[in-house]
């Protein structure tokens, strides 16, 4: 079945997308992971870096740059303020602006591992929060665009953060650590919560993480794209393992995932792995000829 195909067929449907989307077609200004990290240590270590080198992470390649800048050990946050202003007032293209009003038009929310407000940019949208949950800067997981305010995540179009916005530097997650933090904070939602956990409650509204992104994340049918789930995305990938577990545990609120890709015509073992990594946890893999399959013409 067809990318484009998909979306038209299925219901329920929200989209997970990454930095792919901001680099069609070939956006000179739009940079990759390993670009910004790239910047940031020719801005605050007396290293000077090329490349990423072999053997170590973006995560742990940020994570170690934290350790070697002067200005961080004095004044925290430094690294994410620059990184905000790098990413700040970007401009959405055309396929930004059909995707967004696609998924308005459809109530679909979008769930987005990048920093920028590319695609909360437009003219209707507007910044929201869910109240009930109690608000903090590193993690404003009850924070999202519309063009209207929501009465629950899963009923309506919203653009939500998974990694934190330029919006609020603190929030930025970077590095193995910022993943990890992010990791407590899900496993607190999931499991821990005085007030509900997902895991331990008969309701899918009535927890903890329901007015937050997690709620469309456990309970929506996925389309990921424009995210490449490589090893280093550990955050993701967990909870991705958590959702499986918890489909085994409540069978009845199974939801379908896709990951799109184009096409790889030489997979090698790293390739083939990440095929395994997605079965082994229910997702499906669609395949496309090119990148305008996924960016460009499912949205006109």
């Amino acid at each position: 079945m067809k990318f484009r195909e998909l979306i038209r067929q299925e219901q329920d449907i929200a989209f997970v997308i990454g930095n792919g989307i901001n680099r069609y077609p070939n956006n000179p200004k739009a940079l990759s992971w390993e670009e910004l990290l790239l910047k940031l240590w020719h801005k605050f270590s007396p290293d000077v870096f090329n490349f990423v080198p072999k053997g170590i992470t973006t995560t742990e390649f940020y994570d170690l740059l934290d350790l070697a800048s002067i200005e961080t050990a004095n004044s925290p946050f430094q690294i994410q303020k620059e990184v905000s202003r790098l990413l700040s007032g970007w401009q959405p293209f055309d396929h930004h602006v059909s995707f967004v009003q696609w998924a308005r038009q459809h109530e679909a929310p979008i769930l987005t591992t990048n920093f920028d407000l590319t695609l909360s940019s437009l003219p209707f949208m507007q910044q929201y929060r869910f109240k009930t949950t109690s608000f903090t800067d590193f993690y404003p997981w009850s924070t999202y665009f519309s063009d209207h305010e929501l009465k629950d995540p899963l009923k309506g179009f919203g653009i939500w953060f998974i990694n934190g916005l330029v919006s609020y530097h603190r929030s930025i997650r970077l590095g193995l650590s910022h993943y990890m933090g992010s990791i407590e904070k899900a496993r607190n939602y999931i499991y821990k919560s005085r007030t509900g956990s997902l895991f331990n409650n008969n309701s899918q509204k009535i927890w903890s993480g329901g007015n937050t992104w997690l709620q469309v994340f456990f309970n929506k049918q996925l389309c990921i794209f424009g995210l490449g789930l490589e090893e280093n995305e550990i955050f993701i990938r967990w909870l991705l393992i958590e959702r499986a577990k918890y489909y085994r545990k409540f069978p009845g609120r199974r939801k379908k995932a896709w990951y799109i890709a184009p096409k790889n015509e030489k997979p090698d073992d790293r390739n083939l792995g990440k095929i395994q990594f997605l079965r082994g946890i229910g997702i499906n893999l669609i395949e496309t000829n090119n990148y305008g399959e996924i960016y460009s013409e499912p949205w006109l």
